[in-house]
């Protein structure tokens, strides 16, 4: 018999046994599951580098894979490019989720909010580009990127219910607007990539302009008659 450490659950066999059919086909699926991830990770990859609808034969360079393996895996290359984005979005959700999320002090809010967002769009920004750029033909992928949108939205919202909610609706509704504006995806793409804003550059006008907006401006005091 095969001897293991402690602990050591895998399943084997008895030297000089042939392996069951089960533990061949376990083995097959498994292959076949790091093959997938390794497909999707290449198609990751090939959107950190600019390219945003991968053509089969490039991610199966990218892979180490043949391109029958890519096709094998996925039904067309919307399937594909569909399973990638999904997957890049499960793997960098845990960035999304701020803790204590609209408690504490304004200021503090504000920073950890412009971090944690800028965090955020730098983990995830090759995938929602190539989303925007695919959903202009794939119905499922525009819906993928209008939810991350609202996800945003929402979230931003709730940080700032505090500021908002003392505001009168038609303001409340217009700053809202403008906070959102301010941090989606789109945006922080155009401070970057247009504008030339560094990392740094970036986070600084974040504080400056949601301070601004939110930010009460005091009244002029009336002289009492």
């Amino acid at each position: 018999m095969y001897l293991r450490p402690a602990g050591d659950h895998r399943v084997t066999a008895p030297i000089g046994v042939t392996r069951t059919p089960a533990l061949i086909v376990d083995g097959r699926i498994a292959r076949r599951d790091r093959n997938r991830i390794a497909v999707l990770d290449a198609v990751i990859a090939l959107f950190a580098e600019g390219v945003l609808d991968p053509v089969p034969e490039e991610v199966a360079t990218h892979s180490g894979l043949s391109v029958r393996s890519v096709y094998r895996y996925f039904d067309d290359r919307d399937a594909l490019l569909r399973a990638a984005i999904d997957r890049n979005l499960e793997r960098v959700r845990p960035l999304f989720l701020m803790h204590g999320i609209g408690e504490g002090a304004f200021d503090v809010r504000v920073e950890q909010f412009v971090t944690s967002r800028l965090r955020l769009y730098d983990a995830v920004v090759a995938s929602f580009r190539a989303g925007c750029a695919r959903g202009a033909v794939d119905n499922i992928i525009r819906d993928q990127v209008d939810f991350t949108r609202r996800a945003l939205r929402e979230q931003t919202e709730k940080h700032f219910a505090p500021e908002l909610c003392n505001l009168a609706a038609p303001t409340r509704r217009a700053r809202g607007a403008a906070l959102d504006a301010l941090s989606q995806f789109d945006t922080l793409d155009h401070y970057r990539l247009q504008r030339r804003f560094s990392p740094r550059e970036t986070h600084a006008l974040l504080v400056d302009a949601i301070g601004a907006l939110l930010t009460p401006v005091p009244q002029p005091h009336k002289a009492q008659p």
